[in-house]
Parts: C-alpha cells; sequence; structure tokens
C-alpha cells in the first residue's frame, strides 16, 4: 500500500508541476493579449480577470461534494477538460463574448481541479508525510510557473496573435497531459487520515452545516481569508502600485522583484520546511504574520527613500522576497492542517472551502486596493495591511488554543506518562 501511495503521489505532483508550466505561459499576458492584441480595451480585460473569479465563486460550493460523493479523480479530470478548453478558447476568441466566456470556463475549470488534487494528495499521504507533499506541491507550483512565465516572455510578440495563440495552445496541452495523469493514478481505498476532530463518523451528510459547525475550521478560514487578502490578494494590484507610483521603480525591475518572490520559494521551500516541521503549526503561522508585517514596513520604507533609487529598488525586492519566505512556512502547514482538521468523508469539502476563501479574498484584494490606490491614500493602504498581517499572528495563537497536539504538531512524538494504565497513556497536552 505504502509503495502504491508514493506511486500515485509521485505521479500528481508530476501532472500538477506540468500543468503550472502552462499556467505560467499566460498568466503575466491575459491582460495585456486581451486589451491590447485583440484590441478589446482594458474594460473588457478587467472583465476577463474578474470572470477567473466569478466563475471559481460559483463552482466551488459544489466542487467539494461532488470530491466526497464521486472521488478526486473524476473531478479532478473534469476540471482539467474545462480548463483546457477555456484556455484555448481564449486564444481563439476575437470578441468580447468569447474571451468572457472562456475566462468562465478556465476558471471553473481551474477551480475545480485544485480541491481535486489538494484531496488526491491527502489521500496519498500520510501524517508523517503530508507536511511534505503539500510543500513539494507549493515549490513545484512556483518553479513551473517561474519557468513557463520566462518562456512565455520569450515566445511571445504582440505585434503577432497568432504567438498568443501558442501559448494558450501549450497552457490548454499542459492542462491535458495534467488530466491524462490523474485519471491514471490507483489511489487508495480510503484517506490515510488520523481521528482528527470528534463525530468525524458523521461523513458528508451534514455538509456545509457541519463544517460551519467545526470552530477551528472556521477559524482556520477566517485565518486564510485575511492571509490571501494581505499577500496574493496584492501582488498585482495595490503592491505593484505603490512600488510603480510611490517607490517609482520601473516595471523591469518590479519583474526582478516578482523573480526574487520565486527565487525565494524554490531556493528556501526545503530548508524552511525542515525548520518548521517538527513546530507547532499554529506558531509558525503566527511567524508568518510577523514576518509579512516586516514586509509591508520595508515597503513603506521604499517609498520613503525614494528619491534614493538603489536603496529604494532593494527595498522593494526585499518586500517581495520576505512574502515569499512567508508562503514557504504556509505551504507545510495550512494545507495539511486542513486535511487533519476534516472528518474523513468530507476531505474534499474542507479543500473546497479553503478554496472558496481563498477566492474571495483574491478577489476583494485587488477590488479595496485599487480604491485606496486610486484616491492616493497609500497611508492608509499600508496601515489596513501591516494590522492585517499582525492580525494573521493573533488568530493563529488563539486557533492554536482549539486545536489538539496531533492537528497543531503531528510530526512531534507524545510523551507516555503511564504505560501500564489501562486508559490512553498519551497526555494530549503534554503533547502540545
Amino acid at each position: 500500500m505504502t509503495t502504491t501511495m508514493s506511486a500515485a503521489l509521485r505521479r500528481i505532483q508530476l501532472g500538477n508541476a506540468l500543468s503550472a508550466f502552462g499556467n505560467g505561459f499566460t498568466v503575466p499576458f491575459t491582460f495585456i493579449y486581451v486589451s491590447q492584441v485583440r484590441g478589446l480595451g482594458a474594460g473588457t480585460a478587467g472583465a476577463v480577470l474578474a470572470t477567473f473569479a466569478v466563475a471559481a465563486l460559483l463552482v466551488l460550493p459544489f466542487t467539494g461534494r461532488a470530491i466526497d460523493r464521486r472521488g478526486p479523480v473524476p473531478v479532478a479530470v473534469l476540471g482539467t477538460l474545462l480548463a483546457a478548453a477555456g484556455s484555448l478558447g481564449l486564444g481563439l476568441s476575437g470578441n468580447e463574448a468569447g474571451v468572457i466566456a472562456s475566462a468562465g470556463a478556465l476558471g471553473a475549470g481551474v477551480a475545480v481541479v485544485s480541491p481535486a488534487l489538494a484531496t488526491m494528495i491527502v489521500w496519498c499521504s500520510t501524517t508523517a508525510t503530508r507536511s511534505r507533499a503539500f510543500a513539494t506541491q507549493f515549490f513545484l507550483n512556483n518553479l513551473g510557473l517561474g519557468v513557463g512565465g520566462l518562456l512565455g516572455g520569450m515566445l511571445v510578440d504582440t505585434a503577432h496573435p497568432s504567438s498568443f495563440l501558442r501559448l494558450y495552445a501549450i497552457e490548454a496541452a499542459m492542462f491535458l497531459v495534467l488530466g491524462a495523469v490523474v485519471a491514471g493514478v490507483r489511489l487508495p481505498r480510503a484517506p490515510k487520515l488520523d481521528k482528527a476532530v470528534p463525530g468525524e463518523d458523521r461523513g458528508a451528510a451534514g455538509g456545509w452545516r457541519v463544517l460551519l459547525a467545526d470552530r477551528s475550521m472556521v477559524m482556520l478560514c477566517v485565518l486564510g481569508f485575511v492571509m490571501f487578502f494581505a499577500c496574493y490578494g496584492q501582488f498585482e494590484s495595490g503592491l505593484s502600485a505603490f512600488a510603480v507610483e510611490v517607490t517609482r521603480i520601473s516595471p523591469a525591475t518590479l519583474g526582478i522583484a516578482l523573480a526574487a518572490n520565486t527565487a525565494v520559494i524554490v531556493l528556501a521551500q526545503f530548508v524552511v520546511l525542515r525548520l518548521v516541521e517538527y513546530r507547532r503549526r499554529s506558531r509558525v503561522i503566527a511567524g508568518v504574520g510577523l514576518v509579512w508585517t516586516v514586509a509591508w514596513a520595508v515597503a513603506w520604507t521604499s517609498g520613503v527613500v525614494h528619491s534614493h533609487h538603489m536603496a529604494a529598488v532593494a527595498a522593494i525586492i526585499s518586500t517581495y522576497a520576505l512574502f515569499g519566505l512567508g508562503e514557504a512556512m504556509l505551504a507545510p502547514t495550512v494545507s495539511p492542517l486542513v486535511a487533519d482538521l476534516a472528518p474523513e468523508r468530507m476531505v474534499g469539502q474542507y479543500n473546497a472551502a479553503f478554496a472558496l476563501v481563498k477566492q474571495l479574498a483574491l478577489a476583494l484584494g485587488p477590488a479595496v486596493a485599487g480604491v485606496l490606490a486610486g484616491t492616493g491614500a497609500y497611508n492608509s493602504y499600508l496601515v489596513m495591511l501591516v494590522l492585517c498581517s499582525l492580525g494573521i499572528s493573533v488568530i493563529a495563537l488563539r486557533m492554536g488554543r482549539g486545536l489538539t497536539g496531533a492537528q497543531d504538531s503531528p510530526m512531534r512524538p507524545a510523551r507516555v506518562v503511564a504505560q501500564s494504565a489501562p486508559k490512553p497513556a498519551v497526555e494530549e497536552s503534554m503533547a502540545a
């Protein structure tokens, strides 16, 4: 069984990496493609980006139940087919209705694939291997996106729309490869989860009611919303606008800063994993909040010293690098915690619920940043994000008080206090 799980996990990670590689070809260029190459204007390009988020929000509430009832493999395959159709449609469409419809298919497909793959990783891992499995997934995602974006930049030419069709065709092909790889995965008969929460045998029957009654999961979702709002929701919106308009760096330098973010994740991921694997998850997440607080403070400093160009550039690059460090700390902690909180028959629903929260944050983050950046209220913007980052630390520590020792620190061995006692000899409070 262990050999089967390892082989399945390797296939899943390979397919996931290829999909991220294909996605990297198009993500940096979608706005330019729609607005300039197709000549549909910035308004339509903005609508396309919004459609990605809206489509995800529409399908995610139903995705988790489908995964738990039908299994993650058929759901993931369906998602890859939908995403491939949407990607190819974007490359072929030349009118507003076509690009928006294709964006909807692509956004829905990607949203379906994400929790399905996460559930497959859970099923193919154990408590001892889950953190490393999710850290590997995150590492490969960023590596694939980075390499794909680099190659895509070499292939693309705004004077030739056919070059963009080539990019979207590559992305569609990678989604189909992912579908083929996933379809051939042999999963264990049941997920290998510990008895993480009381009432585990209620299964999926309680649906959202069971999930909302799980106080630890609700707190984790609140925490996830703040995390994604304060970090990922700002990368391509408020932080980029601040860097260009206040720090006064060039778009090319901004590209270097984004590359620094990816480089830190790729280079530091497994070093960070060794440092955090045996520590309490809640405290690691609280540490992420502190790292990101420093990151926003450094960003503010870059605006103060903008007249000293080299210092300002160094500060912005350091900001993106610090965000990468925090992301590397989150990869082996948050997704495994979602899995360990889930009742055995609701792993898909818990993964989909967390993905839904993430999508909400990614939709609202740029919107709020756009309003504040549009009025030039950058001081208020930075204060808000510093408070959000500190809030991550506070919420994480409060959440940690409600977690069991196995949930908060599953890799730390429990201390046996009475081996001859007839009742269980592991004191949960000692394990924490």
